[in-house]
């Protein structure tokens, strides 16, 4: 049997990466076991860095600056933010560099290279289970109890799973060719942060703007995140619908065009 590449635009074989879904499983269950391998805290570091960051948001945002926080305590307001942006920032990192780490691989055997930044965002997850415990108990510390919302939340953690897995199949097929881009990810994810309102509430955005402002996906996870678990007074709106329609057109665009770029991926990686 010969594996010939194919020409030009590439459709998306859903039936091929459903029979090779086993594999998928094998490689999200390998990046997380890699990814606490040797480390001192272990899955204490899914808490570390989003409680760290916590704290320091708390201190100079909420008491120096005074930033409003939708009527809730400052910390519960940037906690419930900084977890779905950590799942994020960490899906966002490891796809986008998963075809250089996994190059042995791509250039020894066949199967749907889509799987490696597939099994890169799944893999996040685990951090993000880990600290959500956590957010459940600042959530009975301050006495807040969710309402019937809650179980849109799903809905929200699997729009930043679309947003992580649409540019980081842009950005892996580029960084296949082109290095720099590892480079530009601190960068990107740092500007990306504050352009986010996870500091700040997105009434602080006039409202002439506010649907420009969702045309970035993850104002919509955020403030659907808060409104989902808080209750504040962010429903899903306009903001929400714009945001979920940049996160599935980054989807679909970023799948086709790492297609389009498979076929070099074994020569330049």
């Amino acid at each position: 049997m010969f594996i010939r590449p194919a020409s030009g635009w590439v459709a998306i074989n859903l039936i091929e990466l459903w029979e090779y879904r086993e594999l998928l499983y094998f490689l999200t269950w390998r990046d997380i076991k890699v990814r606490y391998k040797q480390t001192v805290f272990g899955v204490a570091w899914a808490v570390l860095q989003p409680f760290s960051m916590m704290l320091i948001f708390t201190v100079f945002f909420g008491n120096l600056v005074g930033v409003p926080s939708d009527g809730l305590p400052y910390p519960i307001f940037a906690f419930a933010a900084l977890l779905p942006w950590q799942l994020f920032s960490r899906a966002l990192t490891d796809a986008s560099t998963s075809l250089v780490v996994n190059e042995r691989l791509i250039t020894k055997v066949y199967f749907p290279r889509l799987l490696i930044p597939v099994s890169a965002v799944l893999a996040s997850l685990v951090d993000f289970a880990i600290a959500f415990v956590l957010l459940l108990g600042m959530m009975v510390f301050y006495g807040i109890v969710p309402t019937g919302s809650v179980l849109m939340l799903p809905l929200f953690v699997l729009l930043a799973l679309m947003t992580a897995l649409g540019i980081g199949f842009w950005l892996s097929a580029l960084n296949a060719q082109y290095r720099d881009v590892r480079y530009t990810l601190p960068f990107l994810t740092q500007f990306w942060l504050f352009a986010t309102p996870v500091v700040y509430p997105s009434s602080l955005v006039p409202e002439q703007w506010r649907l420009l402002y969702g045309l970035n996906p993850m104002t919509g996870v955020v403030e659907g995140f808060r409104w989902a678990l808080l209750g504040t007074n962010t429903a899903p709106g306009p903001i929400v619908i714009v945001s979920a329609l940049a996160a599935f057109l980054l989807l679909v665009s970023g799948a086709f065009y790492f297609r389009r770029m498979e076929k070099t991926f074994a020569d330049v990686v």
